[in-house]
């Protein structure tokens, strides 16, 4: 959509856009960085919750940047310069981002509000300049606020860290996802170009399973062996199931020309991809002797499920003939479950487990692919 609510049909994904997603792929190595501190076995609670905040609010920096871009960016020197202001104050984020977290809250936060402050900065520079309908101008209005309240929760969480020592800009992060939710009416008003928007969440998806193929690297590592070929082929061929059976799911099932599909197929996204980010961090656990066997076994296993549960959802933006039926939901079910079982037997032999991760990705594949395929031969026998 360039100038003022002025649909000029296909959008494409800019090259600006690419660059700028490539300092997310930094932030999610960061992030994953983090559940490597391992103390008795695994990681902390605490971490773990430090892992899930420092996530989602890089996500969600991402989500508000990208819709912002696919309605109303015009590839402009204004557009980049606020762009690149951003990429440069995810590095304090991406710096930020560590275990010791407390000695860079204050720049954390700092720079976490000024992105904010930048993209409500931009909502307000379109309306002001615009001449548009009073429907569209509220939309525009509702969004500014919505970032402007989320970066004042950010700023006033400093003070009271600084006084009482307790973090409470996370509260940004809900307050920011219950505001999407309510003003999805608005939303509604003012369609995203979908096109557009699925391609670019496919792209992020995409450099997500690069910081996937990056974390494969260590598998190679430690010279020649029968040990070293077995875990580095298996892992490798977890991260092309996997990618295989999203690649399959978003060229050949999901319906890219849906209306107002942004919100709830961005939000879950947003999930999957945390999710991807786990499968990273538990399959780097898989050749690490001092993670616990059992809860190297239970995170692979939960972050798994997680992200197939999130593939079925996205699901539902599906083409109409290829919406999942009893039985599909059946068979993901029933295959998962057999997963959980096998894990749960054989969970103090990595050969083993590693093993039954791959036999699951391509099973769930198979079934995605046999779903498809079913209701292609359905479309053409006419039924």
């Amino acid at each position: 959509m360039s100038g003022f609510f002025e649909d000029n049909g296909e959008k494409k994904v800019e090259y600006i856009e690419l660059i700028y997603d490539l300092i997310f792929v930094y932030l999610i190595g960061r992030n994953n960085a983090l559940l490597h501190n391992i103390k008795n076995g695994f990681f902390s609670v605490n971490t773990y919750v430090t892992y899930l905040i420092s996530t989602l609010v890089i996500l969600q920096v991402w989500y508000f940047s990208t819709l912002f871009i696919n309605r109303y960016g015009k590839e402009s020197v204004a557009d980049y310069i606020f762009l690149f202001i951003n990429m440069y104050l995810l590095y304090y984020l991406g710096d930020g981002t560590r275990t010791d977290w407390a000695q860079y809250y204050i720049r954390y936060n700092v720079a976490w509000g000024i992105i904010l402050l930048n993209l409500a900065f931009q909502y307000w520079r379109i309306m002001r300049g615009g001449r548009g309908a009073v429907w569209a101008r509220q939309h525009l209005k509702y969004h500014m606020l919505l970032l402007l309240g989320e970066a004042g929760i950010v700023f006033a969480a400093i003070p009271i860290y600084i006084l009482t020592g307790i973090p409470f800009s996370w509260l940004s992060i809900v307050f920011g996802f219950i505001a999407v939710i309510l003003v999805a009416r608005v939303d509604a008003l003012v369609p995203v170009n979908t096109e557009h928007l699925t391609e670019r969440i496919m792209l992020f998806v995409v450099f997500t399973f690069g910081e996937m193929i990056v974390g494969l690297s260590a598998y190679f590592e430690g010279g020649f062996g029968l040990n070293t070929l077995y875990f580095s082929l298996m892992a490798f061929l977890i991260v092309a199931g996997l990618f295989l059976s999203y690649g399959y799911l978003y060229e050949n099932i999901i319906d890219r020309n849906l209306a107002n599909m942004e919100s709830g197929y961005m939000q879950l996204h947003v999930f999957l991809i945390a999710a991807l980010n786990n499968i990273t961090v538990a399959l780097e656990f898989m050749r690490e002797p001092e993670v616990g066997e059992a809860a190297k076994n239970i995170f692979i296993v939960v972050s798994f499920l997680i992200y197939y549960l999130f593939l079925a959802l996205i699901g539902h933006y599906a083409k109409e003939d290829c919406k999942a039926n009893v039985k599909f939901i059946g068979r993901l079910t029933g295959i998962s479950a057999l997963f959980v079982a096998s894990m749960a037997l054989g969970y103090r032999n990595s050969w083993l487990s590693i093993a039954f991760s791959v036999l699951y990705v391509y099973s769930m594949f198979g079934v995605i692919v046999i779903q498809r395929r079913k209701a292609a031969r359905r479309e053409l026998s006419g039924k």
